[in-house]
Formats: structure tokens, C-alpha cells, sequence
């Protein structure tokens, strides 16, 4: 660890305090905490597409049973804070279930796990009106030729409309999954041990708040970079002649 030694003190020449490297205690919570927040970004990313692909799905059946208490739950969700939301289900919900079960079974809901239900169905209903705005710019030609075909309405949904509204919202969709890599930041309102989490325990024992800071967004940086690297690269992929350029 001697190079790790040397670029702390080159470092430090320029003012920045990193010494907490050479802790291996907290450089051990502080590389923890990053493979946590990875994570949290590799179960919200996946989950909040698939629940948004369904909520999409529910919002355009012709079915009102199915699609007015969709309809509702987006409202409700994407017109409440995250913060707030992550509250009440960890603090609320989660202590509900835990009485239900009254000692017999542990609840296997830990924070953990609330974080990725709370902040994927979040976006989830980001992703549905994305979803829902790219349903309704398949064109109406595109619909009757699939129809002429005898595609049943439940296939011309899956087959024809979702996959052209899903390129449609590409771009939607991309920004709203940067935007929930950064919403994970939030787990560590209920101590889930991430990188921000990690962060505050280390600077509560060291002057180095600007310095643990500059990490988390340079780390956020280059995920939310990675991410919209990835939907650059299936917007060109799934490109498709006739629908857009």
C-alpha cells in the first residue's frame, strides 16, 4: 500500500484530505458501501422497467377495473416525494408486517429490499407515461395493418404497439433511469450501508466532508454515465426505418 500511501500525500499537498484510505476499517466500509449502491442500481433499473412495462400495459387496457386504480397508483406515486414514500413503507408497512407475523416467521422485508420496492415502483410510473406517450405515436396505419393480420387486441399490444412505443420513449426512459440511479442515494435515510451512508459515518470521525462528497459524485458520475451510454447505444440498435432517425 505504499502507492496508496504517496497519492494521499500527493493530495493533501493540493488541500484534499484522503488519509481515511489507509484505515483499513474504513476504506473496507467505504468499498462496501460502493458495491451496495451498485447494487441497489442493478435490482432498481431492471425491476422499475419491468413494473412500468405493465403499468404502461394496465393504463392503455380498455378494461376501467384495471386501468382507473393504475391510473390512480401513478398519481399517487409520482406526485409524492421518494423520500417520503421510502418513509412510510419502511416505517410504516414494514412495522404492519412485522406485527402480523407476531414473532412466528422473520420478516424478510429489510431495508434493503424497501429501498429497491419503493424507489423502482417510483420510477416505474415515470417509466409507464413514458411508455403511455409512446403508445400513443405508433401510428394509427401500423395499428389497422396488424389488425387486418387478425392480431387479437392483446397481441397487437404486445407485439406491435410495445415494442414501437418502447423505441419511441427510448429517450424518456433513459432519463429516467439516470434518474433513479441517483434517487438510490436515498437508502441511506434508513441506514442502508451505501456509499452515502458509508460516506457520513467516515466524516463524523474526519474533517473530510468535502473530500468523501467530491467520491460519491464522481462515483454517481460514472454510473449515470454508463447508463446513458447504454441507452445511446440501443437507440442506435433498435433503430428502425420509417419510425424516426
Amino acid at each position: 500500500m505504499g502507492w496508496l500511501a504517496d497519492v494521499v500525500r500527493s493530495l493533501r499537498a493540493l488541500g484534499l484530505n484522503y488519509s481515511f484510505v489507509l484505515a483499513a476499517d474504513e476504506r473496507s466500509a467505504f468499498v462496501h458501501g460502493l458495491w451496495v449502491s451498485l447494487q441497489l442500481c442493478l435490482w432498481i433499473l431492471p425491476l422499475s422497467l419491468l413494473a412500468g412495462l405493465l403499468l404502461a400495459a394496465a393504463l392503455h387496457s380498455p378494461r376501467a377495473s384495471l386501468r382507473l386504480p393504475c391510473r390512480a397508483f401513478v398519481e399517487l406515486t409520482r406526485n409524492t416525494p421518494t423520500l417520503v414514500q421510502l418513509y412510510c413503507a419502511f416505517l410504516v408497512l414494514n412495522l404492519l408486517i412485522t406485527q402480523q407475523l407476531q414473532g412466528r416467521l422473520h420478516n424478510p422485508l429489510g431495508p434493503f429490499v424497501w429501498v429497491v420496492l419503493v424507489v423502482s415502483l417510483h420510477k416505474a410510473a415515470f417509466h409507464a407515461e413514458a411508455l403511455r406517450a409512446g403508445l400513443q405515436a405508433v401510428p394509427a396505419v401500423t395499428r389497422e395493418a396488424a389488425r387486418s393480420l387478425g392480431l387479437s387486441g392483446r397481441q397487437l399490444l404486445w407485439r406491435v404497439e410495445l415494442p414501437l412505443a418502447l423505441r419511441f420513449a427510448l429517450p424518456s426512459l433513459v432519463n429516467n433511469l439516470v434518474d433513479a440511479v441517483k434517487m438510490s442515494a436515498v437508502a441511506s435515510a434508513i441506514a442502508v450501508g451505501d456509499v452515502t451512508y458509508e460516506s457520513i459515518m467516515i466524516w463524523t470521525q474526519r474533517d473530510n466532508v468535502l473530500e468523501l462528497l467530491l467520491l460519491i459524485l464522481l462515483y454517481f458520475g460514472l454510473l449515470t454515465w454508463a447508463v446513458g451510454r447504454a441507452g445511446r447505444w440501443l437507440e442506435r440498435r433498435w433503430r428502425m426505418p420509417g419510425y424516426g432517425t
